[in-house]
């Protein structure tokens, strides 16, 4: 049984001598401690000290529908005691997983009728390198089997998944690219912010998108399977392409038969005031990846959704030798049919679409207006980034020791609130359910935190 009753030392040594953490280094956690979350409630997430802390990331971008949600705990509580595990081999299914595939139906744009389920992001984008390669060898032409990504792109920790992503520190774990396999590209992200130069944001959105054009000639359009992109980079810092980004993609991708691949691992299940990023952006992709927020964390699942079209394709080719040990897992399933459900019962779509993305997205432009280290507020909905900035007009960002997003992320810490440092910028990925009063207490505790920042900069 779980002893709730120890001290949080004694937590954090057991940590120290037997947890290794993702993303982490083991050596300098050790030394600092762990901060030991106990409890959760709506926004807030409470540590062993008995800190009250906002969680401005809703876990990890998945906590969609808050915390402690009676209707996610029992349709977990339900299916747990009527049947715990059975897998979808040997020509098996059961309730949870086909409701859940027929509810996915529902609310997936138009034409996603058919869905792999696995058990996170990750795994349903190394479906998607597999599903994605035997659809071209079905249709002779097994020579396109490469895919290209964005640098600076996150699509999960496996190797494939790795491989698809585009963070260089993630490649050169285990020595130079000793963590990338072969039959993946990469091409720059659409960062007009930091990148842009002397361009408007539509012609570097047409440039950037173009740069797949450019890669796909080089490689020989007939070698190239897919591309696969966020609506929004989240991992990356939040990134919104300009306007004339994704038309562009999408009109190359059709020009050289090439599969278009939308990873809504994040941006899913209503995070961006649409319930995929794809209708935010319009994007008409042949394959979804989902994962995150379809069970708001509550219990792991994700799912690849395949386009009609690209069904009709697999269904006409034999067995597809790939799964997952919990793909589809009835718990997960219950689970994501309960969240999805919330979702729609309380009206969190439109709410963030109409209420609350509109007032974070102003409080967080008075943060630019008015502070002086804010040089850009980006974003959509429920999903947003401060860009820090030691000069406005030139777009300079701080480096080297006086890293202004390590420091702020310190100060969230030290001050309750959750918000997330990647290069320079601080991201927030809050609960679609999260109120206006909090909201303003989360603006309230930012603003707090840049202050202190700013003085540590000596600008303020």
């Amino acid at each position: 049984m779980l002893n709730y009753n120890r001290t949080t030392e004694q937590w954090q040594e057991f940590d120290r001598d037997h947890h290794i953490h993702p993303f982490s280094d083991p050596d300098a956690l050790g030394k600092q401690g762990t901060r030991v979350i106990t409890k959760a409630e709506g926004s807030y997430i409470y540590d062993s000290e008995g800190h009250k802390i906002l969680d401005g990331m809703a876990g990890l971008w998945c906590v969609n529908v808050g915390y402690g949600r009676k209707e996610l705990i029992e349709a977990a509580d339900r299916q747990i005691r009527e049947l715990p595990y059975y897998n979808s081999f040997f020509q098996t299914a059961h309730p949870p997983q086909i409701e859940l595939s027929r509810l996915l139906s529902e609310v997936t744009p138009q034409g996603f009728n058919h869905f792999f389920f696995a058990g996170s992001g990750s795994e349903a984008n190394d479906t998607n390198v597999r599903l994605v390669r035997h659809y071209w060898d079905i249709k002779g032409k097994p020579e396109k089997a490469t895919f290209i990504s964005r640098k600076n792109a996150y699509h999960g920790s496996t190797l494939a998944a790795t491989s698809l992503g585009g963070m260089g520190y993630m490649h050169n774990m285990g020595g130079k690219d000793g963590s990338l396999l072969p039959g993946f590209e990469h091409i720059g992200q659409p960062f007009w912010y930091l990148e842009g130069g002397e361009m408007s944001e539509d012609e570097f959105g047409l440039a950037r998108a173009q740069e797949l054009e450019e890669k796909i000639l080089e490689l020989g359009a007939e070698n190239v399977a897919a591309f696969i992109g966020e609506p929004i980079q989240g991992a990356g810092g939040v990134i919104v392409p300009p306007s004339t980004y994704w038309p562009e993609i999408q009109r190359i991708c059709k020009k050289y038969d090439i599969l278009l691949i939308a990873d809504e691992v994040i941006c899913g299940f209503g995070r961006t005031g649409s319930w995929f990023g794809s209708q935010t952006f319009d994007i008409k992709p042949d394959i979804i990846t989902m994962a995150k927020g379809i069970s708001s964390g509550y219990i792991p699942i994700s799912a690849s959704g395949i386009h009609d079209d690209v069904f009709k394709v697999l269904n006409e080719g034999g067995n597809i030798n790939h799964g997952y040990t919990y793909s589809g897992h009835p718990v997960a399933s219950a689970v994501a049919i309960a969240n999805i459900n919330y979702i729609k019962d309380h009206g969190l779509v439109e709410k963030v679409r109409d209420e609350t993305g509109p007032y974070l997205s102003a409080g967080l432009q008075s943060l630019v207006d008015n502070h002086p280290l804010v040089g850009e507020a980006r974003g959509r909905g429920m999903m947003a980034a401060i860009q820090l900035v030691k000069d406005k007009d030139t777009h300079e960002v701080y480096s080297g020791d006086q890293d202004a997003a390590g420091m702020c992320k310190n100060h969230c810490f030290e001050n309750d609130l959750i918000m997330r440092a990647t290069d320079q910028s601080m991201i927030i990925s809050p609960p679609l359910t999260i109120s206006i009063n909090e909201i303003d207490e989360l603006l309230d505790k930012a603003k707090l935190c840049l202050d202190l920042t700013a003085k540590d900069l000596g600008v303020l």
